[in-house]
């Protein structure tokens, strides 16, 4: 039975500062909390990442990749279905990177390209989002003029960027736990999809209201 190949140091080491990252947060882990962790010299660690920032702006870069390439697919939704996916998919996103998230104001104010490109993921985000939107009118699931789809799709975008930053603030010792995962997720993608309802055509709505019927229970 041939035997895997070991991982490359440098995966080890962002895979590691990623769970790291997520369960204290990025402000509390120094770059040798990762290096113990890792069971590595601190010069080790430096080789491959000279400084804490390089780690972030890594796993930033492959969050926005995996990020674009889960947008793309809005121009596909053609019914509360199709939405009900991408939203959840969405939502297990950013929660497999919520450091970025839950520090999210910290991070940029001391990350240049952190500051530049959370611009782009905001516009990309609303783009996607207006995408769905048009995508559930020609699908006639849902009537919503052009002015008002501006609004919606940036309430959307709101609440899909601070939804793990208001779980924090509301159960500041459990919502971030990754036991917590679920329920967290659930109340975000329904109070996220609910700002369709009074959109939504009744056979739609009804759909909706079905697909969410665990989400709404924890919402």
């Amino acid at each position: 039975m041939p035997t895997k190949k070991p991982r490359r140091t440098a995966e080890r080491i962002l895979e590691v500062t990623l769970d790291l990252f997520n369960r204290f947060g990025e402000p509390n882990v120094s770059t040798t909390l990762i290096s113990a962790e890792l069971g590595i010299s601190p010069g080790n660690l430096y080789y491959h990442y000279p400084a804490k920032d390089e780690l972030i702006n890594a796993l930033f870069g492959r969050y926005e990749t995996a990020l674009n390439e889960l947008l793309n697919a809005a121009d596909g939704v053609r019914n509360v279905e199709d939405a009900w996916l991408f939203f959840h998919m969405l939502f297990e996103l950013i929660w497999n990177h919520r450091f970025l998230y839950r520090d999210l104001n910290d991070l940029l104010s001391k990350n240049r390209r952190l500051e530049t490109h959370f611009q782009f993921v905001l516009k990309n985000k609303t783009r996607a989002v207006e995408a769905v939107l048009a995508g559930l009118t020609r699908g006639s699931a849902m009537r919503l003029a052009r002015p008002d789809a501006a609004v919606v799709a940036t309430s959307m975008v709101v609440v899909l960027t601070y939804w793990l930053s208001y779980e924090y603030v509301r159960e500041p010792r459990k919502a971030l736990e990754p036991d917590n995962a679920a329920a967290t997720l659930a109340r975000g993608a329904w109070h996220v999809l609910g700002l369709l309802g009074p959109y939504l055509e009744p056979a739609a709505r009804e759909h909706l209201n079905e697909l969410a019927g665990p989400y709404r229970n924890m919402a």
